[in-house]
């Protein structure tokens, strides 16, 4: 297969979903680089157009869910922004066929579910074409009860598709009371399917599951940077062999490329040169193992949607010298990155300190959404805040597997996020 035969999905994602979007994307991700090759792809559409009959978006790839039999598109809409203001981006991820879409009980203040309602009551048919999740945080059941129907009637449908316990931590909450909770969720039809969310501790979570035989799905951090780590493949490995849907999140790991070193800019340059920006590397990176059923990207305005459908229809894979590449950096700027180990660091502080918790906020604000970021800050309490910069991190930094600066990023969270 040549490469104008590979590239063509792309290609007529682009033209139908409208190529100018994704074309600013480029310039403004990669400046001339990026713009040079977009160009190049203008005059490749240009020749082809007289040659080519008109023919439809290609169909977003669907993958199985785990044991549950259903087929979900390998990209899922994550609705962490304010949906109630943004019918046009559910619109058009449907049209594009992102029809797995998530959010949670507490995203933009529950106006992404909100907005999701709103979209199903203006279009209840589209409600069965939808794989829809969405999360609850709460430990108490009684609780947790009271968050799904909230959930069901913020979002004006009957059923939720998959219910996650939100960002567990620890193995001790995947309690047999709520293994029972779950099941009269599903008798009663409320839900279909149960799992988790898991930003800490995750390798050791995804094994344990796999022992339980009631966890439907788990969406996991799941990135470049940690896919290699024997842990971690371990975890997805016995996920997979047990049944369990896997949904891999935060795949950019950590954030955007930089331009302040020369690893940076060799690892941008090379996937430019080949059409992708290395937000699309990344995603595709994950897509390249068969056992990920989907990969959740936060999708804040139609420019990021199209950019990952773009990256979604496209045939071309990742060859093992894009791989290499991507771990190479990884390992090269791992310091950088929080891999969520947060038993690891805990253990080594004398005072309780939320700090992986604080660097998924940072995160955030590096991805760009500093008002996410002070959101889940503030949730953090108030006597905890006020000292977070004057504690003493040493101890947890000589223990860091990536030896991460922690005391520096906990300063700069007390006095950006605060």
């Amino acid at each position: 297969m040549n490469n104008k035969d590979k590239n063509l999905s792309r290609r007529e994602f682009i033209r139908k979903a409208g190529a100018a979007g994704l074309t600013s994307f480029l310039a403004l991700s990669s400046g001339m680089i990026g713009g040079a090759i977009a160009q190049e792809e203008k005059k490749e559409e240009k020749k082809e157009g007289a040659e080519e009959k008109k023919s439809e978006i290609p169909k977003m790839p669907l993958r199985t869910f785990g044991k549950t039999g259903v087929q979900v598109s390998i990209l899922s809409m994550g609705g962490i922004t304010d949906l109630t203001t943004n019918q046009i981006l559910l619109q058009k991820g449907l049209d594009w066929g992102a029809t797995y879409w998530d959010t949670a009980n507490g995203y933009s203040g529950g106006n992404s579910e909100l907005g999701i309602g709103k979209y199903f009551e203006k279009n209840p048919e589209a409600r069965k074409k939808i794989f829809l999740v969405t999360k609850g945080g709460a430990r108490k059941l009684e609780e947790l009860t009271r968050m799904l129907n909230l959930s069901l009637e913020r979002m004006k449908t009957d059923y939720i598709d998959l219910y996650f316990l939100h960002a567990v931590k620890n193995p001790a909450d995947l309690t047999p009371e709520l293994k029972a909770w779950a099941e009269k969720a599903k008798k009663d039809k409320k839900i279909k399917f149960f799992g988790f969310s898991s930003h800490s501790n995750m390798e050791k979570l995804l094994q344990h599951a796999a022992t339980l035989g009631w966890i439907d799905g788990i969406m996991t951090v799941y990135n470049y940077r940690i896919m290699h780590e024997d842990e971690m493949k371990k975890g997805i490995e016995a996920c997979h062999k047990a049944g369990i849907g896997l949904t891999a999140m935060k795949t950019q790991g950590g954030g955007s490329i930089k331009t302040d070193s020369e690893e940076e800019l060799k690892l941008a340059g090379h996937f430019l040169k080949k059409g992708f920006t290395p937000h699309q590397a990344k995603i595709k990176a994950i897509w390249e193992n068969p056992t990920i059923s989907a990969v959740c990207s936060a999708m804040y305005n139609l420019t990021v949607l199209q950019s990952n459908v773009a990256a979604a229809v496209d045939k071309t894979k990742l060859d093992l010298t894009d791989l290499s590449l991507l771990k190479s950096y990884a390992q090269k700027t791992c310091s950088g990155y929080c891999a969520g180990c947060s038993e690891i660091c805990s253990r080594a502080m004398k005072e309780d300190a939320p700090i992986a918790d604080v660097m998924r906020y940072m995160m955030y604000n590096n991805y760009g959404d500093i008002s996410l970021a002070r959101e889940e800050f503030a949730h953090i309490p108030e006597d905890v805040r006020a000292r977070l910069a004057s504690l003493d991190y040493s101890a947890a930094e000589r223990v860091c597997p990536r030896k991460i600066a922690i005391g520096k990023i906990m300063s700069e969270a007390a006095r950006i996020l605060a």
